[in-house]
């Protein structure tokens, strides 16, 4: 059809279409429904407490004021750069988890020639409490990340990775100020300008005592080597961030995406405040502060929780007397573990791919794809490489970088960006008439009201209402588990004090005394020259845990507080299954129900099915058939297998008759069966109580509870 064809005389596009109004599409959608009422079949609730509607129109966003800006411009919900990611694409990262420095750095140049532009450097337990090996514990040495503690250590990890190059992001936990000596100290030792480092030395104490319950150090102690440390990176190191906003403990407890953005804001609200009080200006401060938000696998969702923490951002720094380039929000995504399995692993790589794609949507300024097998072991070259891969797809393939903010305009997406802010702004205001997220996570209230949404969300895996496919949906009870190799904690610690021990003695007498010498200078100083007291320190040769002790010499640990607890959706399912499959790895048979269908394929197929689907999520094995004629065709059937369950199934209408005959029958041949209805006739119940009927399973059923049942009457411990 040609365009003269298409377009009418008025101007308008295949204008001899008829227009269908909103009512007109409400009437059809509402003669499909058959009756059912259109206000509870088409709106969907939300665990935010917004409600989705079915459609969404221009005049939804007709009140919404941000609909109306562009991109680089305030309130910057369409992202800081009027360019997007045409001119700066989003760093590619991947943490490197490996404890040794030398494995490190062979990971790391290898992801770094593999498209790898940002490097994210996880330290370990000890480290990021500033402790040296041979001050910590065999567990926390090299648990969880790379075991740094001298400037040698530093160099060998980042041998061959040019500082003015690459991206640098290092989760320091309360070694912030210390690691970042040992990156200044190791700059000048390449002949290397600090203006040169880039990215950032996370420092988040509120994070870490929001998920840990603890601080190696007191929070007054911590903001003041936060200050120092940012006051320096200011003046010498302008593209270094110094701070960063982890929203990772609130949403792997459980949280919706109010509750992040509440609870990320008002910790990076704090931050500025505690800034303030010892010198800096939010124009200083803010833009040295980096979020790093978790992205879960609620599409929309999350993209629009992304564009809402711009908005907020903007807000709260601009309140606070910060100009239009402080309220530019910097922005990590990190994909989540919150509902990544144990079972049937690989579809983990499905989920970081839609998280990975709402990371990019919602404009991230740099992304770290999770591996899938990483909640269960150190990700071998494999996983890396597809979670890596996953972004280079998204990025060179999908040519994601050369559109800007592809998202925006959409009429679902901006309203839903309203809805979370005004929100999560509301939550925001409730911590701060508490006195501000340090005052309100010891009074217990953020990790109460996550607490209640966890539950909430774990109720619903275990109903199945909410579906995790592999885990309590469509489980595989044949696959075969991946592989999780052993890592001798104690005989890696044992190699590392001993690298320690040896760095000491090498130092001569006098390397020895200005090594003290420096670390006397700490204790005294304060501001850009405390942190310059670290760097000289480290180039004398003192550790992290000597430079750490330095700066905290009148200093203990703040007062515990009760952690947020984080956990996995599918961490009960994947209890119970686990149950079962220790109790076979030590030479016990699989537990097997026999399906007693009953009647015509009509009648028993669908509780059949979901009978067949409920068992195998706890690793149940199921004989089935294609229908018995009479009970006592079943009851045969029955006592010729070695099942000791047996789970009726047919229509409710059909119970009456068949309930009372098969379990006399099924209990004559087999005593101690778990006989159990598929289904749950409410008018039936006690009748069937009485029969003998022990269990009924149903879409309401817990499935962990009810696994549990049957596992305890089985002996399966």
């Amino acid at each position: 059809m040609s365009s003269t064809q298409t377009q009418s005389t008025d101007g308008r596009l295949l204008a001899e279409f008829p227009p269908a109004s909103y009512d007109d599409w409400r009437k059809l959608v509402e003669s499909e429904l058959k009756g059912a009422p259109f206000d509870k079949k088409m709106f969907t609730p939300t665990y935010e407490g917004i409600t989705l509607k079915p459609i969404y129109r221009r005049e939804d966003t007709a009140a919404l004021p941000h609909v109306n800006s562009y991109p680089g411009f305030a309130p910057f919900v369409r992202g800081a750069t009027a360019s997007g990611y045409i001119k700066y694409p989003w760093d590619v990262s991947q943490e490197i988890a490996y404890s040794n420095p030398t494995e490190f750095n062979q990971a790391a140049r290898n992801y770094v020639t593999r498209g790898l532009t940002a490097l994210n450097m996880v330290l370990d337990k000890a480290t990021r409490r500033g402790q040296d090996p041979d001050w910590a514990q065999p567990d926390e040495v090299g648990y969880g990340g790379l075991s740094v503690s001298t400037l040698s250590d530093l160099d060998r990890a980042l041998d061959g990775i040019d500082l003015d190059k690459i991206t640098l992001l290092v989760r320091s936990g309360g070694a912030g100020m210390p690691f970042a000596a040992l990156l200044a100290a190791l700059a000048r030792k390449r002949k290397k300008t600090a203006e040169g480092l880039r990215g950032c030395i996370e420092m988040d104490p509120l994070g870490v005592l929001s998920h840990e319950g603890k601080l190696p150090q007191s929070l007054d102690s911590a903001y003041r080597e936060m200050g120092a440390f940012t006051l320096w990176a200011a003046e010498c190191a302008p593209k270094l961030q110094t701070i960063c906003v982890h929203s990772r403990a609130w949403n792997e407890a459980g949280s919706n995406a109010v509750q992040e953005l509440a609870f990320s804001l008002a910790t990076a609200v704090e931050y500025l405040r505690q800034m303030s009080k010892r010198g800096l200006t939010v124009n200083v401060t803010a833009p040295r502060t980096r979020f790093a938000i978790t992205v879960g696998t609620k599409f929309f969702t999350e993209i629009s929780k992304l564009r809402a923490l711009r908005m907020l951002w903007a807000r709260a720094v601009a309140a606070a007397g910060g100009d239009e380039n402080a309220q530019k929000l910097s922005l990590h995504v990190r994909t989540s573990r919150w509902n990544k399995t144990v079972y049937d692993p690989y579809n983990n790589m499905l989920r970081t791919t839609i998280e990975a794609f709402a990371g990019v949507l919602g404009g991230c300024d740099s992304m770290q794809v999770g591996a899938f097998d990483e909640i269960l072991r150190q990700p071998d070259d494999f996983s890396q490489r597809i979670a890596r891969n996953t972004q280079l797809v998204l990025q060179k393939e999908c040519n994601l970088e050369h559109v800007i903010d592809p998202a925006g305009g959409s009429w679902y997406v901006e309203v839903l960006t309203s809805e979370l802010a005004t929100r999560a702004w509301s939550l925001f205001q409730e911590i701060e008439k508490l006195g501000g997220m340090e005052a309100a996570l010891r009074a217990g209230f953020p990790q109460k009201a996550v607490t209640e949404k966890a539950t909430e969300r774990l109720k619903a895996v275990t109903t199945r209402r909410d579906t995790i496919v592999g885990v309590n949906q469509y489980a595989n009870i044949k696959e075969n588990l991946l592989e999780c190799p052993q890592i001798d904690a104690v005989a890696f610690h044992k190699r590392r004090v001993q690298q320690i021990a040896s760095h000491r003695t090498s130092l001569e007498d006098d390397e020895s005394e200005a090594v003290l010498a420096s670390l006397a200078k700490i204790v005294v100083m304060k501001d850009v020259e405390l942190f310059e007291a670290c760097i000289t320190a480290v180039t004398a040769g003192a550790t992290i845990g000597e430079v750490t002790r330095a700066i905290r010499i009148n200093d203990s640990p703040c007062a515990p507080i009760t952690p947020v607890c984080i956990t996995r959706s599918a961490a009960p399912i994947e209890h119970v299954r686990g149950i079962v499959d220790r109790f076979i790895a030590k030479g016990n048979e699989r537990p097997t129900a026999f399906l007693c269908n009953m009647g015509s394929l009509k009648e028993h197929k669908a509780r059949a099915d979901f009978a067949r689907g409920f068992l195998a999520v706890g690793g149940y094995d199921v004989i089935s058939s294609e229908g018995f004629k009479t009970t006592d065709a079943a009851i045969a059937a029955f006592a010729q297998s070695k099942a000791k369950i047996a789970v009726i199934c047919s229509l409710d209408d059909n119970y009456p008759a068949l309930v009372p005959p098969l379990v006399a029958g099924i209990r004559a041949a087999r005593p101690d069966t778990i006989i159990v209805l598929a289904g749950y006739p409410q008018d039936q119940l006690e009748a069937h109580k009485k029969t003998g009927v022990d269990e009924f399973i149903h879409v309401r059923a817990d499935v962990c509870d009810t696994l549990n049942k049957f596992n305890a009457k089985l002996g399966i411990a």
